[in-house]
C-alpha cells in the first residue's frame, strides 16, 4: 500500500504536515519548565474543544480504550451496577471492560445500526428506584455502524428520573469533529483519543473529568496505577508527570487544538458535515444502503455501506489495498463481511472524498457490484458544488 493516497479508515486519520513536524522534535526534559509550555496549553486547549469550564482533562499516554478503563478504575467499586447500551462494537468492548473489572453490567440491546434510545435508558433509570446503578455508558458515535447517538437525551433521560448516576461517554470518533457539549449535556466523563479528530498517531487517551466525577473518587475502590486521577491531577499542579509523558504527542496536541480553534469549532463540524453528505449522497447513487438505520443517526465521521448480498465486504477492503493502495474499514462483529467504512473526519477535503469514492467505485466494479459507474462520483460532486459557497477549507489554517 502506498503512502501516496490518503486513508479512509475512521481512524487513525490522516496527519497534516504541520502535526507531524510538531509531534518530530528533539528530546525534551519532560521534568523541566520547558514542558509545562506544553502541558498547559493542552490541558487548556482540549477543555474548549469538549466545551467544558467546570471540568478537568486527563491525557495518558495509551488510546481510547485506556481513557474507558480510567474512567471506570477511577470512579466506581468493585460489584457497583452500571448501565449500558450495546450497538455495535465499540459499546460492546466498554461492556466487557466493566464486566472484566467485576462490574454488574446492566445492558440495553439495540440493533447494530440502530442510535441509542433514551426512553430505554430513563426506562432503567426509573427502575432503579434504589440508585444502585452508580454510571451510566453511552457512546456517542459508533464507530463500527456510523451510528452517532443523541447524548444530550440521555442526560434528559437522567434528570427525568431523577437518577444521580456518572455520565460516562466514548467520544473517541466524534470529539474533535462533531459538536460535543460536556457541560451542557451534563457529561462526567468523556473519553476519547488523539488518532482521530485530533488528527495525530495513536497514543494519547484524553478523558474530561467533571466535578462530580471527581468526587465519586473518593470512594471508588477500583484498583489503579497508572491511571490514578490523582497521581495525574497532583503532577500537573507541579507542571509534571507522575511518569514518563509522550512529548512529542503532547506537543502535537498543542498544535492539533490551536488548528482546530482556529478553523472554529462550528467551521469544523460544518466540514465534517458537508463532506459525508456528498459520500451519503454517493452511496444512495449507488443503490446501496447505509449501516445506520435513519438520516437521524448517521454519523459525520464515518459511514458503514451494506455491500450487496453475495458480495463480501472483506473482499472490497483487500482488493481497495492491495490493487489501489486505498485503504477501508472493514466491518466488525456483527457487520463483519457484510459492511465496508469509509471514514471522513480529521484532515479531509471534498477533493480528497471524491478520490475515496472513485476508488470504490473501482473496486465495486472489479467484484461484479451491480451499480452505475460514475454515479456515486457525480452525485457526491453536485453535493460539493451545491455546498462549495461558505464552506469552511479551515485546514489552510496549516
Amino acid at each position: 500500500m502506498t503512502t501516496a493516497n490518503p486513508v479512509f479508515i475512521p481512524g487513525p486519520t490522516n496527519i497534516p504536515e504541520v502535526l507531524r513536524k510538531a509531534y518530530d522534535m528533539p528530546t525534551l526534559d519532560h521534568r523541566s519548565p520547558a514542558f509545562a509550555e506544553i502541558l498547559h496549553p493542552v490541558l487548556a486547549g482540549v477543555k474548549r474543544v469538549l466545551k467544558t469550564e467546570a471540568g478537568e482533562v486527563i491525557v495518558f499516554p495509551a488510546t481510547g480504550t485506556g481513557g474507558w478503563e480510567a474512567s471506570i478504575a477511577n470512579t466506581l467499586s468493585k460489584g457497583d451496577r452500571v448501565l449500558a447500551g450495546r450497538n455495535g462494537m465499540f459499546s460492546h468492548r466498554w461492556i466487557d471492560l466493566c464486566e472484566r473489572f467485576g462490574l454488574d453490567v446492566e445492558v440495553i440491546e439495540h440493533r447494530w445500526g440502530e442510535g441509542l434510545d433514551a426512553a430505554r435508558y430513563e426506562a432503567a433509570l426509573r427502575a432503579d428506584t434504589g440508585h444502585a446503578i452508580k454510571a451510566v455508558l453511552a457512546t456517542h458515535n459508533e464507530t463500527a455502524t456510523g451510528v452517532v447517538s443523541d447524548i444530550a437525551a440521555i442526560r434528559k433521560a437522567l434528570d427525568a428520573a431523577g437518577h444521580p448516576a456518572l455520565l460516562m461517554v466514548d467520544g473517541v470518533s466524534s470529539i474533535g469533529s462533531m459538536d460535543f457539549r460536556m457541560d451542557e449535556w451534563g457529561v462526567d466523563l468523556a473519553v476519547t483519543g488523539s488518532q482521530k479528530g485530533f488528527m495525530l498517531p495513536p497514543g494519547l487517551a484524553i478523558v474530561g473529568v467533571s466535578p462530580k466525577a471527581r468526587k465519586a473518587m473518593e470512594g471508588a475502590d477500583l484498583p489503579r496505577a497508572f491511571y490514578d486521577f490523582r497521581d495525574m491531577m497532583g503532577a500537573y499542579a507541579n507542571s509534571g508527570y507522575p511518569y514518563t509523558p509522550a512529548v512529542g504527542l503532547m506537543n502535537g496536541l498543542r498544535v492539533a487544538c490551536d488548528m482546530l480553534l482556529a478553523e472554529g469549532l462550528d467551521a469544523v463540524f460544518a466540514r465534517h458535515a458537508r463532506i459525508a453528505g456528498g459520500v451519503r449522497a454517493a452511496v444512495e447513487a449507488w443503490g446501496l444502503k447505509l449501516c445506520a438505520e435513519t438520516r437521524a443517526v448517521q454519523s459525520d465521521t464515518v459511514s458503514a455501506v451494506r455491500m450487496p448480498d453475495g458480495i463480501d465486504a472483506n473482499a472490497f477492503v483487500a482488493r481497495a489495498a492491495q490493487t489501489y493502495g486505498v485503504a477501508f474499514g472493514t466491518g466488525l462483529g456483527e457487520v463483519a463481511g457484510k459492511v465496508f467504512r469509509i471514514g471522513h473526519l480529521g484532515m479531509l477535503t471534498d477533493v480528497q472524498a471524491l478520490a475515496g469514492l472513485s476508488a470504490a467505485e473501482m473496486v465495486m466494479s472489479d467484484l461484479g457490484v451491480n451499480f452505475a459507474p460514475g454515479s456515486g462520483v457525480a452525485a457526491a460532486q453536485a453535493h460539493y458544488r451545491a455546498t462549495v459557497e461558505g464552506a469552511a477549507l479551515g485546514l489552510a489554517a496549516e
